[in-house]
C-alpha cells in the first residue's frame, strides 16, 4: 500500500470513530431530556380541583377540617350591583367574610311574617338572586300584592362572596370555602358528608362548626328577631321543593305541596341519594319558623318569574 493511501485510511478511521462517539452522545442526551419531560408532565398525585365541565365530575381531594383555617381566600372577579329606584331602602343585616353587605327588603306591615332567601349558593345559583331582584322590583311597583295582614322580607343575596367571584361552579361557596346551606347549626349539622348523589364539582365543607360563618349568623339573628310564619330558600336547579325538618315536618310538607302546585316544580322532590346536613330550612323549623322549604328553579339560567309570582301569592296566603 502506498504511503498516501495509508494516510487516507487513517483519516477516514478517525472520522468514523468520532462519528460513532457523537451519535452516542446525542442518543444519551435525547434519552435524558425525554425522561425529564415525562416527569414534568406526569404529576405524582391528581389535581385538587375537579374538571370545569359540569357534565363529568370526578372525585377529587376535599379539604379536611384541620386544614380549613388555612384556606386561601378567593380572588374576586365580578360583582352585580342592584339598584332599586322608588322602592324601600334595604336594611343591612350583616356582612360576608369579604365585607359585602347582606341586605333585607321589607314589604307590608301585617302581623304574619314571611321570608324569602336567595343566593345562598352565590354565583353558582345566581339566577335565584336575579329572581329576588325581580320580586323586589315588582313589589315596589305593586305593594298591594302583599295582603294587608302580612309582611314579607326578602334577603336577596346571602352569599355575595360567591356571587362576586364567578357565575358558575367556582361561585358556590363563601370566601372561607364553606357551603352556607350546610353551615346552619341544625341537629344534623356536619363538617363533612357522604358525597354520593351530592354536588362534587369543587371542594367544600360545612364549616368549622354549625354557624361558623358570618353570613349564616346574620340570617340566624335576623330570623330570631322576627316571628316568621313561613320561609322559602331559593335554589337551582330542577330537583323540586324540599320540606324542612329531619324528618320533614307536616307544616313544611303542606307548604311544599302548595308551592309545587303553583309552580309545577316536583314534589316529592327528586331523590339523588344525597343526604343534606345543616340546611337553612332544617334549622329554621327547629327554631320556631312555622314552615320552611328549599325550592329549586328549573335550571341555572332562568328565573321562572311568572311561575314564582303565582308561588308568591300562594306563599303569602299560607298559614301552617
Amino acid at each position: 500500500m502506498k504511503r498516501g493511501t495509508s494516510a487516507r485510511v487513517w483519516v477516514y478511521s478517525i472520522w468514523i470513530v468520532n462519528g460513532v462517539v457523537l451519535l452516542c452522545l446525542l442518543a444519551g442526551a435525547a434519552f435524558y431530556f425525554t425522561n425529564q419531560t415525562v416527569e414534568a408532565v406526569a404529576p405524582s398525585q391528581p389535581s385538587a380541583l375537579a374538571p370545569t365541565s359540569e357534565a363529568a365530575p370526578t372525585t377529587y381531594f376535599l379539604p379536611t377540617l384541620t386544614a380549613f383555617p388555612n384556606f386561601t381566600p378567593y380572588v374576586f372577579e365580578t360583582s352585580t350591583p342592584f339598584v332599586l329606584n322608588n322602592g324601600p331602602a334595604p336594611t343591612v343585616i350583616g356582612y360576608s367574610v369579604a365585607g359585602y353587605p347582606i341586605e333585607a327588603y321589607k314589604f307590608g306591615n301585617g302581623e304574619r311574617e314571611y321570608l324569602i332567601v336567595a343566593g345562598i349558593h352565590g354565583g353558582y345559583e345566581w339566577n335565584t338572586i336575579a329572581l329576588a331582584n325581580e320580586l323586589i322590583e315588582h313589589l315596589s311597583k305593586d305593594p298591594g300584592a302583599i295582603p294587608s295582614d302580612a309582611t314579607l322580607y326578602i334577603i336577596r343575596n346571602i352569599n355575595p362572596d360567591g356571587e362576586a367571584r364567578a357565575h358558575g361552579v367556582d361561585g358556590r361557596v363563601n370566601n372561607n370555602g364553606v357551603d352556607l346551606n350546610r353551615n346552619f347549626p341544625s341537629e344534623n349539622w356536619s363538617a363533612d358528608w357522604d358525597r354520593d348523589g351530592c354536588w362534587i364539582y369543587r371542594p367544600t365543607t360545612g364549616g368549622l362548626y354549625g354557624g361558623s360563618e358570618p353570613e349564616t349568623r346574620s340570617v340566624m339573628s335576623f330570623i330570631e328577631e322576627q316571628n316568621i310564619t313561613a320561609l322559602i330558600s331559593y335554589h337551582s336547579a330542577a330537583l323540586g321543593v324540599f320540606p324542612g325538618g329531619v324528618p320533614w315536618t307536616e307544616e313544611s310538607k303542606q307548604l311544599s305541596k302548595v308551592l309545587a302546585k303553583a309552580t309545577g316544580y316536583p314534589y316529592p322532590p327528586v331523590d339523588t341519594g344525597c343526604v343534606y346536613t345543616g340546611t337553612l330550612a332544617d334549622w329554621a323549623v327547629e327554631n320556631g319558623v312555622g314552615a320552611a322549604v328549599d325550592m329549586e328553579l328549573r335550571d341555572h339560567k332562568n328565573t321562572d318569574f311568572a311561575q314564582n309570582l303565582k308561588a308568591l301569592k300562594a306563599f303569602l296566603n299560607f298559614i301552617p
